[in-house]
C-alpha cells in the first residue's frame, strides 16, 4: 500500500522502546573489535522534524520521547540511545528525532557498515539525502525482505537485522515469519529484532505461533504498553521480538521497563520480558 508515513508517529512510545532495544544490541556488538553489519528492512527517512505539521498533528512524541527527555536522571543503560538523539539537536532542545538508521549510524565504528532499504517513493530520496556520500551506508530502493534474502549471510558473520514493517495489512505478520524462516536458514547466528504494534492481540499471538513453529530457539519478547488491550482502533502497546539476543538484554530491559512505564504511562502502563522460546 505504501501509505504509511512514520513522520506522524516519530518519537512515540513505540519508537522509544524499539530504539532503546536497538541501541542495547548495538552496544553489545561493539564489545568485540570484529566488524558487524546493521541491516534495516524498513528504514524510513532517517530523521524526523518534530516541529513539522505532521508530528504536531498527532503530537505522539509528547507522550514518548519528550517524557524521557525531560527526566532529571535516566538509566545508564539508555545513554547510547539518548546520545544518538543529542547528536541531532543543539542546546539540548528536542527538535529532531532519529529514525532507526540514525540511531545505528551514531554507534557504528569505522569497521562497521549499514544496509538500508526503503521502498516508499517519497521517503527513499530523503533517506538517500540523509546519508549522501557516506561510504559505510548502502541504500536500496527495494522490498526490504527481498534485499535481506539476497544479503545473507553477511561477510562479517556478525550483526543485527531490524525488521520494522508498518503492518498496514494482516499478511505482513505472516511476511515477517516467512522472512525469519528464510533468513535464519542462511544466517542462524545473526541477531534479528522484530518490532510489532499491539492493535489486535490475535495478530501478535498468530505471529508468535508462527515463529515457534520454525524450531528456532532463543527468542525473547519485550513489550511496553500504555493502556489496556482493546478491540477498538489504535495501538495500545508495542514490543520487540529478539532472536539470539545478547546475554545481558533480558536483565537490562527488566531494569529499564519500570522506568519507561513510570515516565510514559504511570497509571495505565504495563510491561513484560518473556521468553517465547528459551535457548
Amino acid at each position: 500500500m505504501l501509505s504509511y508515513r512514520h513522520s506522524f508517529h516519530a518519537g512515540n512510545h513505540a519508537d522509544v522502546l524499539k530504539h532503546i532495544v536497538q541501541s542495547l544490541i548495538l552496544d553489545s556488538l561493539k564489545q568485540k573489535e570484529k566488524p558487524f553489519v546493521y541491516h534495516d528492512t524498513h528504514s524510513g527517512v532517517g530523521r524526523y522534524d518534530l516541529t513539522h505539521e505532521w508530528s504536531e498533528k498527532t503530537s505522539e512524541y509528547k507522550q514518548g520521547i519528550s517524557r524521557i527527555w525531560q527526566q532529571d536522571s535516566n538509566p545508564e543503560e539508555i545513554q547510547s540511545y539518548l546520545d544518538a538523539i543529542r547528536i541531532l539537536n543543539d542546546n539540548n532542545e528536542l527538535r529532531y528525532y532519529p529514525g532507526s538508521p540514525r540511531i545505528a549510524r551514531a554507534q557504528l565504528r569505522p569497521q562497521d557498515r549499514m544496509i538500508l532499504t526503503e521502498l516508499h517513493p517519497s521517503d527513499y530520496p530523503l533517506l538517500e539525502q540523509e546519508f549522501h556520500r557516506d561510504r559505510q551506508v548502502k541504500i536500496y530502493k527495494e522490498d526490504g525482505f527481498q534485499r535481506l534474502k539476497g544479503s545473507l549471510p553477511p561477510k562479517e558473520r556478525r550483526g543485527l537485522v531490524l525488521i520494522d514493517p508498518p503492518y498496514e495489512l494482516a499478511k505482513e505478520y505472516r511476511d515477517v515469519v516467512n522472512a525469519i524462516a528464510q533468513s535464519h536458514k542462511r544466517w542462524a547466528n545473526g541477531i534479528y529484532a522484530i518490532w510489532y504494534p499491539v492493535v489486535n492481540r490475535y495478530d501478535i499471538e498468530d505471529m508468535f505461533k508462527g515463529l515457534e513453529s520454525l524450531g528456532i530457539k532463543n527468542i525473547l519478547q519485550i513489550e511496553l504498553g500504555v493502556s489496556p488491550d482493546t478491540n477498538e482502533r489504535g495501538m495500545t502497546a508495542s514490543g520487540m521480538i529478539v532472536i539470539n539476543p545478547p546475554w545481558k538484554l533480558e536483565s537490562q530491559m527488566e531494569k529499564i521497563l519500570p522506568f519507561l512505564k513510570e515516565a510514559i504511562a504511570p497509571i495505565t502502563g504495563h510491561y513484560k520480558v518473556n521468553w517465547i522460546v528459551p535457548e
